[in-house]
């Protein structure tokens, strides 16, 4: 069933775990992030980024989720990720998402209070959700996420910024980027226990990518409630082409995305089981 994305987010605050938020763009995809929900029997945010948008005809995408979800009765998302553009909000919405994010991160504080807050107004006009972010994140190997410059959350202002405007979870820069990491990762994890005491509200740990076991689960005791996956599950779809390609002489195209929608199953699996057993240590 398709829910408000803000309603798991309150239950996984309660209870300290996270939702896997997966980026989806085409049907195996979407298919194996439901797959792997019901495997392991936990709700799950698919997240469509604003830079898909030239590749997805949205109202057929979003009506293939809502198909899909109908059929299970695990509780499921449909998130826009990482919009800049208010026209792309007001047409997610219309197309039934349950949450967005406007993405204000490129704009000095003021500036992104300023134009969040009008984002939120609009979306809370019809029941939808929003997130909104405080800093910046760096881009690794692998991303086709925007650059930023790295800057991470000031707590202070990220309490500002979540009373000004009324967002409904934030996501904090602590050191995570969007990709693998370039060398070893340093995510100041007291940075976010500093971030969770100046903000109430639900946190986002964007770049859950080849972020370490230890480091996920601590940062999910320190207050994150939703991680968004993208390049592991990327890879993982494109090793599986592969393998396929290397072992078939032109092999037909149902057997290379089976295979790259098994493949993708398996990294999401691990990651829904990683993020909700957080609270079971």
């Amino acid at each position: 069933m398709l829910v408000n994305t803000l309603e798991l987010l309150r239950k996984a605050q309660e209870k300290k775990y996270a939702v896997a938020a997966f980026n989806v763009y085409n049907m195996e995809t979407i298919q194996a992030a439901f797959h792997a929900a019901e495997s392991e029997g936990r709700p799950v945010i698919l997240a469509l980024g604003e830079r898909y948008f030239p590749m997805v005809e949205l109202d057929g995408f979003s009506a293939m989720v809502k198909a899909l979800a109908e059929k299970t009765k695990l509780p499921v998302a449909l998130h826009l990720d990482h919009a800049e553009q208010k026209e792309s909000i007001v047409q997610a919405i219309r197309c039934g998402f349950t949450s967005v994010m406007f993405d204000g991160s490129r704009f000095d504080l003021k500036e992104n209070i300023a134009q969040t807050k009008e984002i939120a107004a609009i979306a809370h006009l019809t029941g939808v959700s929003v997130e909104g972010e405080v800093g910046s994140m760096k881009t690794g190997d692998f991303s086709d996420e925007a650059e930023g410059d790295g800057s991470l959350t000031d707590p202070q202002s990220a309490g500002l910024f979540a009373r000004e405007t009324g967002i409904d979870f934030l996501a904090a820069a602590i050191g995570t980027v969007h990709g693998l990491y370039k060398g070893e990762p340093h995510i100041d994890l007291s940075l976010l226990h500093a971030i969770h005491q100046c903000v109430p509200i639900p946190l986002v740990l964007h770049g859950g990518s080849g972020t370490p076991d230890d480091v996920i689960r601590k940062a999910i005791r320190l207050g994150i409630t939703k991680i968004n996956v993208n390049t592991e599950v990327s890879i993982a779809a494109v090793q599986g082409m592969q393998k396929t390609l290397d072992s078939h002489q032109w092999p037909h195209l149902s057997v290379i995305t089976s295979e790259a929608q098994k493949s993708m199953e398996s990294v999401m699996k691990k990651c829904i089981r990683l993020f909700s057993s957080a609270s079971e240590d």
